[in-house]
């Protein structure tokens, strides 16, 4: 028997706790509920959820805040955030601060199903296995302990520079489009700004890479395509 996934919803309206956790509970799925933030991170710390459903105000912490608190620590959790706020800037800054969906109040509870079962879905796919440490001519990029260094010097590297260069580093010689480079390193979530987004990984890691970040001979742009690393 397949085992029950565990909804983590997050909301200080005991109302909405109280009918969603019913109608997911009729659905097959074991819920945890929170009321504040505080309550949320608990949960997610101890690793009880495997999709957060996540309102984005709480009495003590914006949710935006919480949804950045827990991609500090896990990439791969499943956030859904769920709110009345509707403007296209509050969907951006939160798909863009780590979730995954976001649904507005008033919704339908089918559609917030559906969109359950699509991000655990993903989160469920067979992903690639790959080295942890790669050694590119003069670049070695270690995945265990997230430090890269060029000609034998550290590079000092954000987290997306990192796996961006880790995933350019994966497919050395080939030329990779923007939306692979997005589903590599955003998964399937849809940024609004994410190919601008690209671009400015793109000019960081040359600034920290090349020599001469204005033509460079490590990262190369491909011409109505993306990204290819040389070595």
């Amino acid at each position: 028997m397949e085992e029950k996934k565990t909804i983590l919803l997050v909301d200080d309206d005991p109302d909405i706790l109280m009918v969603l956790k019913g109608n997911l509970k009729l659905s097959g799925y074991e819920v945890l509920t929170a009321g504040t933030a505080q309550e949320a991170l608990e949960h997610c710390e101890q690793g009880e959820a495997d999709l957060v459903v996540l309102d984005l105000v709480l009495p003590d912490m914006d949710g935006i805040q919480v949804c950045c608190r827990i991609r500090e620590t896990d990439d791969s959790l499943p956030i859904i955030m769920l709110t009345a706020r509707d403007s296209v800037a509050d969907k951006v800054l939160g798909l863009e601060c780590g979730a995954d969906d976001y649904v507005v109040k008033p919704f339908e509870f089918l559609e917030l199903q559906a969109r359950i079962k699509a991000c655990l879905r993903r989160r469920e796919a067979p992903k690639e296995k790959l080295p942890k440490r790669l050694e590119r001519g003069p670049l070695v990029i270690d995945r265990a302990t997230y430090k890269a260094w060029l000609e034998g010097k550290p590079v000092d590297l954000t987290k997306k520079e990192f796996d961006l260069l880790y995933f350019l580093a994966s497919h050395p010689g080939q030329a990779l489009s923007r939306e692979d480079i997005r589903h590599a390193l955003w998964g399937k979530r849809q940024l609004y700004t994410w190919s601008r987004t690209i671009d400015v990984h793109i000019q960081h890691l040359r600034q920290k890479l090349e020599r001469d970040p204005k033509h460079p001979k490590l990262i190369l742009t491909v011409p109505g395509v993306g990204y290819r690393l040389t070595v």
